[in-house]
């Protein structure tokens, strides 16, 4: 424990953005009052099909605040979809932007801040975490984009664990597991430092909790307020450390190849901790100590994550998901390509067989370079 201690205080850069987390079961009530402390009186409310009961709910009591309103949130934010966005905040000369809703819904308020500048307010209904980032996604012509820009993160985040509830247990346990890969990774990222190893850890255990209890009862609300919690943590790793070879690998196959964004994240993380093990283990011992906590006693963290997976019933397949065998090789080499700061150096033949691993879902092991 002394000799990891000392390796992550050795030398480090921490830098995080200040911004206000208001989070409680029925704290949606509230958002109107924290849009006044804003100093705001026009908002474009953008919400998508799924949380259309949220957003009226919200739309009725912003009143006069409530300026315009965006439906068409898309996953992974085509550029069309992010132009008439940008659209809609023009045509309401909204001084704000609110979001209610998953990754999809935030990425949408993202877009508009992104090209105007305007501050957002989110309020998360999934566990993806992008609310708590500088993080940014577009995807035009079948390529997806990421960069950071302080604009785009949001100024107050509302987190209400009743809005969780209707969240289907399937969909629960995939963007569960899409946070959990945002912990896990900022055990290693670029940007680790004390203090974003022992958030992650606590948010891993947190999840490793939760997840099944939210699976076996939708409406535990205690289970929903630790997933949650869990959520927010991992959002905030992400948005401090960075990321490495896991997120790369499902920016380029989500994004290249249209899958579900949270199920890809559910099904390449085991494989992602594999490919890393020996090249972060100090780092992944600290995964591997939460998911024992949480009563998840297996060989490796690796493994120890495709049996929470299974055990929850998220993704743990490519193929089950969509991705056809013939773009394995392809996919390789886009993610090769497109550089990145991880452990483990990055080699095409290894992330092939990753992707192959995943792709039929076997149980994680040693990836070797080819």
């Amino acid at each position: 424990m002394i000799e990891s201690f000392e390796a992550v205080v050795d030398g480090f850069v921490h830098e995080s953005s200040p911004m206000r987390v208001v989070f409680g079961a029925g704290r949606l009530a509230e958002v109107p009052d924290e849009v006044d402390r804003m100093g705001c009186s026009r908002v474009l409310l953008v919400a998508g099909g799924p949380e259309a009961a949220y957003a009226d709910s919200l739309a009725d009591a912003l009143g006069s605040r409530l300026a315009g309103r965006f439906f068409d949130v898309v996953m992974h934010v085509p550029v069309e979809v992010a132009r008439a966005a940008a659209d809609a905040a023009r045509a309401a000369q909204a001084d704000l932007v609110v979001c209610v809703g998953g990754g999809s819904s935030t990425g949408a308020a993202k877009a508009i801040a992104l090209e105007s500048g305007l501050p957002i307010l989110a309020v998360p209904t999934t566990y993806a975490g992008s609310e708590m980032t500088t993080i940014w996604g577009l995807t035009e012509g079948g390529v997806k984009t990421v960069g950071r820009d302080p604009r785009v993160q949001p100024r107050v985040v509302v987190y209400d664990p009743e809005l969780t509830l209707s969240l289907p247990s399937d969909l629960s346990a995939a963007s569960g597991m899409n946070a959990m890969a945002h912990l896990v990774e900022g055990l290693y990222a670029p940007g680790a430092s004390p203090i974003t190893t022992l958030v992650a850890e606590e948010g891993v255990r947190a999840l490793a909790t939760a997840l099944p209890l939210v699976v076996a009862d939708p409406s535990d609300l205690a289970a929903r307020s630790t997933a949650l919690y869990g959520a927010w943590l991992a959002g905030w790793t992400l948005g401090v450390a960075g990321m490495g070879i896991h997120h790369k690998i499902c920016h380029v196959v989500g994004g290249n190849y249209d899958l579900p964004h949270a199920s890809v994240h559910s099904v390449v993380l085991p494989y992602a901790i594999a490919y890393n093990l020996d090249y972060a283990s100090a780092a992944l011992d600290r995964a591997q100590r939460a998911l024992v906590s949480a009563g998840i006693n297996a060989v490796n963290p690796a493994v120890g994550m495709w049996e929470l997976e299974q055990a929850i019933g998220a993704p743990t397949t490519l193929a089950s998901i969509g991705l056809r065998e013939g773009d394995i090789a392809s996919a390789a080499a886009a993610v090769a390509a497109a550089g990145m700061v991880n452990p483990r150096p990055v080699n095409q033949g290894a992330i092939e067989q990753l992707l192959r691993d995943a792709w039929t879902g076997i149980p994680p092991q040693s990836i070797r370079d080819q």
